[in-house]
């Protein structure tokens, strides 16, 4: 899953790589990905691409038409969706994912969006204001805006009774943190992923407020500067419990494991965050 770090390096590629450039099409390999139906995609031909902006695990790529501005494509990744970008003239990769949608560059130049998942999560829409759209309008705060004080997440944790890992990946709560990221932040922080987030002392909040900062702000001058198609591999190497089930804990070298009712989608250390009892 793309998380905000990855989503980030992704915005920033597409600012470099297709601002200046005229979009010639954009081909709906899959119709259910647009949920604008009344806002074809046909509606960016001939428009110049003016930039690529994040809000959470969302980019939307804005446009100009000649004499004026124009409508943006918002990408919403879900679970399993990407991005490839290749030149004229380009090989195709092999053992290429499902592409979903495909925004073609008068120059011969393309942007992919593909899906690797077994349910098709990833959407397109056409619109003025991104942010108007409901996807994007109904996501809390960015973990690394100046909107995320340590007095905003006092406010919502202090009074959730929701699991922490659930909680971190609550979108309408904080914006783009998935279920890699909530492993490794809890495990930064010390904090077993099943408690309630009403129950965490001051000194746990405070603790858990930093830490969400520090390893998504790791993550994202990490990831900056990665190519796309290396980003889903840099993240998987850089983390240190999240799909390392059977593994030594590099800060205790007590053996990761998972989160139960997982299915091994998520892991935890017991020494370092459940008082060494594992979870039942």
């Amino acid at each position: 899953m793309p998380e905000s770090p990855e989503v980030d390096a992704l915005a920033g590629f597409v600012r470099d790589r297709a601002t200046g450039r005229v979009i010639r099409d954009v081909e709906l390999e899959e119709f259910r990905a647009l949920k604008t139906r009344d806002r074809p995609p046909d509606e960016l031909r001939g428009h110049t691409v003016t930039g690529a902006r994040r809000f959470g695990k969302h980019v939307a790529i804005d446009t100009a038409e000649p004499g004026g501005g124009g409508p943006s494509l918002l990408i919403g990744f879900g679970r399993a969706g990407w991005a490839r970008w290749s030149e004229r003239g380009d090989p195709g990769p092999d053992g290429a994912l499902p592409v979903i949608v495909r925004v073609r560059f008068e120059d011969g130049a393309e942007l992919a969006l593909t899906d690797a998942g077994d349910w098709l999560s990833l959407n397109v829409s056409v619109t003025d204001d991104p942010t108007r759209e409901p996807s994007v309008a109904k996501l809390g705060p960015d973990p690394l805006s100046a909107d995320f004080t340590r007095e905003a997440f006092d406010g919502i944790a202090g009074r959730r009774r929701k699991q922490l890992k659930a909680l971190l990946q609550e979108q309408e709560t904080l914006a783009g943190i998935g279920n890699a990221y909530s492993d490794e932040i809890l495990h930064a922080a010390k904090l077993s992923p099943v408690v309630h987030a009403s129950a965490l002392t001051e000194e746990e909040r405070a603790r858990l407020h930093a830490t969400i900062r520090d390893v998504l702000g790791a993550a994202f001058d990490a990831r900056r500067g990665v190519p796309i198609d290396r980003q889903k591999a840099e993240k998987v190497a850089s983390m240190r419990v999240h799909g390392r089930t059977g593994e030594a804990c590099p800060v205790c070298g007590d053996t990761v494991r998972d989160v139960p009712g997982s299915k091994g989608g998520a892991q935890y250390c017991p020494t370092c965050q459940t008082g060494g009892v594992p979870l039942g």
